[in-house]
């Protein structure tokens, strides 16, 4: 037996690109789940809250739209993805957003300081 920690990298050792993607990715996953497509019946998933994945799929897509210039090769399966959930938010809706209105959909403003 020995007494080996797991490796564990420090945060200032991995390139910004790589968190801003984890990060991402985890958005995307979490929007996902709250879709309900973590269950057999979206519809009847207990996880499904369509206002939680409004709110996720807009961070989703504020955190791309800050960093797609870094993002590299990385920006356009974001790109998709973001787009797919936004799809898939819009037909998982009783009443859609009109076009443009949607979850990270709206002009963003630059935040005051």
């Amino acid at each position: 037996m020995t007494d080996e920690a797991p490796q564990v990298r420090e945060l200032a050792e991995i390139p910004a690109v790589e968190v801003i993607s984890r990060a991402a990715v985890m958005l995307m996953s979490a929007s996902a789940e709250k879709l309900g497509f973590g269950h057999d019946d979206p519809e009847d998933s207990p996880h499904r809250d369509l206002d939680e994945a409004r709110r996720l799929i807009t961070a989703l897509a504020g955190l791309i739209n800050a960093s797609v210039e870094y993002l590299g090769p990385h920006a356009a399966p974001l790109r998709d993805g973001l787009s797919a959930l936004q799809k898939a938010f819009r037909e998982e809706s009783a009443h859609p957003d009109e076009p443009g209105q949607g979850p990270g959909e709206k002009p963003v403003r630059p935040a005051r300081i």
